[in-house]
This record gives structure tokens, C-alpha cells and sequence, in this order.
């Protein structure tokens, strides 16, 4: 009965991507850039807004496992610099993928069918601040600078100050504006898993070894930052799936992105991707075992 709920989780995640990828696969037209961008600067703005606007924990929890999530991504970035120097590796061509996870298209409908509105609320605010961080700290590492006027082109952070002040205020949007929003919404995570599938199946795989290591790492890593930052800030059980499971995503395909971008060591890092995707299909059941 257990394995049927978590395959119930696990598993119309994975048949969206697979739709995505027999898509890209038949040689059929998908735009992937510009799904991505309506995504990013219309959908998941839309998807934050009208699940703040109907889901209301405690502001204060809002605050916590903002606090854990950053926690979590500096102590595995920290580690992950020191493995990769250890393995003798570039972090310039690693640390992006190993440190912020791939929160948008695998971990929100996994946190939403796992743990609810309330838990894709937390999951939002795990995905807000890895989104900032693969527009700041992800991408200036792979590029070898920092730009700070980078930050004003993630559009999830005018909407992000919308949601919280909505829930600290105790607001709710005007009905019309409220369904509007939702709708838009709506077709944020059904985008998402179907690009992912579509970037899939365009995405080299080379040196299997190396990205199986790198998949490994990121997941392994991320779960136990997950695990280690709700016990440090005393997050309940729903924050903490939401956490452990964002914390826990593969390799983000931004990743790869930036490192082909920046003429990094984009191959492998797109090896990884792929590894690492293929991974949670077991690494999700497992920590959902742990984490009901």
C-alpha cells in the first residue's frame, strides 16, 4: 500500500517528462526557449501569488525555512568546493550544478503531490531562493564574475514580496485578480515537466562515471543538507518534506546552460543532468519513505 501512494507521487512526474521527451524524440516543434520564458515571467510569478493567496501558515514558518534553505545551499556549496578540489575537478565547471538543484520542474510537483498546498507554499520559497541563486552566485561562477544588476531579471522576486506581504497582511486578492492568476498558474508545472523532457532528450550524455558521480553527489548531499537544516531550525513535518525533497532535486539543466554559456565543461555537466534526473526516480520514493 506505501509503495502504491509513493508510485502514485513519484510517477506522473516522470510520465510528463517522458511525454516531453517522446515529443523532442518524434522530431515535433517545441520552442523551448520560449516556454521557459513564459514559465519564468508569467507562470511560476502566477503560481506563487495565487498559492500564498489561498494557502496561510504562520509567517513566521516562512521565515524559518527561508533561513534553513539557505543554510542548506551554503553548507553543500561549502562541501561541494571541497570535494571538487579533492576529486580534482573545477568547481567553475561544477560547483553551479551541485549547489542549487533543479527546485522548479522536478521539485514543485513533486512537494504539491506529496505534501499539499501548504507544502508547495514552503516549496516555493525553496525554489524563490535557488532561482536567485542560479541568477547570481550560479551563474557568476561559471562566467568568473558577478554582476549585481543580474538580480533585477529574476521575476520571481517582485511576486515572491507579493505573496509574503498577502500572508503577513492577511490579505486576499479580489476575486477576478484571484482566479486570474490561478489560471495562469495553472499551467506552470505541466510546462515545466514537459521542457524538462523536451531539454532531456536534446542533452548529450558522455562519461556516464562522471556524471554518475556528480548525479550522486548532488543528491546525496542535498538530502542530507535538507535533513540537517530543518533538525537545526526545528521546521514541523510538512516544511520539512517540503525542504528535504526540494534540497534533494537533480542537476538543474540552467546549469548546463550557463557551463555551455561560459565554455565550461558543459558535456559533462549534461551528462549529469540526465544521470542525476534518472536517479530520483529512485532517490524520491526512498526519501518519501523516510520523510511520511
Amino acid at each position: 500500500m506505501i509503495l502504491v501512494q509513493l508510485l502514485d507521487i513519484v510517477l506522473p512526474v516522470f510520465l510528463c517528462i517522458a511525454a516531453g521527451f517522446a515529443w523532442a524524440r518524434g522530431k515535433l516543434a517545441f520552442d523551448n526557449a520560449f516556454v521557459t520564458q513564459l514559465v519564468m515571467y508569467i507562470g511560476t510569478p502566477c503560481l506563487l501569488i495565487a498559492t500564498f493567496d489561498q494557502v496561510r501558515p504562520e509567517p513566521a514558518a516562512f521565515g524559518q525555512i527561508f533561513l534553513a534553505a539557505l543554510t542548506a545551499f551554503v553548507g553543500v556549496g561549502l562541501v561541494s568546493w571541497g570535494l571538487l578540489r579533492l576529486l580534482g575537478l573545477d568547481p567553475r565547471d561544477f560547483l553551479p550544478a551541485l549547489t542549487f538543484p533543479n527546485t522548479g520542474n522536478m521539485g514543485l510537483p513533486l512537494v504539491l503531490f506529496a505534501f499539499g498546498p501548504e507544502g508547495l507554499a514552503f516549496g516555493i520559497v525553496v525554489f524563490a531562493l535557488s532561482a536567485v541563486g542560479h541568477f547570481t552566485v550560479g551563474i557568476s561562477v561559471s562566467r568568473g564574475a558577478f554582476k549585481p544588476r543580474e538580480l533585477l531579471t529574476v521575476p520571481i522576486l517582485p511576486a515572491l514580496t507579493v505573496g509574503i506581504l498577502l500572508v503577513v497582511l492577511d490579505l486576499n486578492l479580489p476575486p477576478v485578480l484571484g482566479r486570474t492568476v490561478e489560471l495562469l498558474g495553472n499551467l506552470t508545472i505541466p510546462l515545466m515537466l514537459l521542457a524538462l523532457g523536451v531539454s532531456l532528450a536534446r542533452l548529450p550524455l558522455r562519461r556516464f562515471g562522471r556524471a554518475a558521480l556528480l548525479g550522486t553527489l548532488r543528491i546525496g548531499l542535498g538530502a542530507a543538507s535538507g535533513f540537517a537544516a530543518a533538525w537545526a531550525f526545528g521546521l514541523g513535518p510538512v516544511a520539512t518534506g517540503a525542504l528535504v525533497l526540494q534540497c534533494s532535486m537533480p542537476i538543474a539543466v540552467y546549469s548546463y546552460l550557463f557551463a555551455e554559456r561560459y565554455g565550461r565543461a558543459s558535456a559533462d555537466v549534461a551528462g549529469a543532468v540526465i544521470v542525476s534526473t534518472l536517479m530520483t526516480l529512485v532517490a524520491a520514493p526512498v526519501l518519501l519513505l523516510v520523510l511520511r
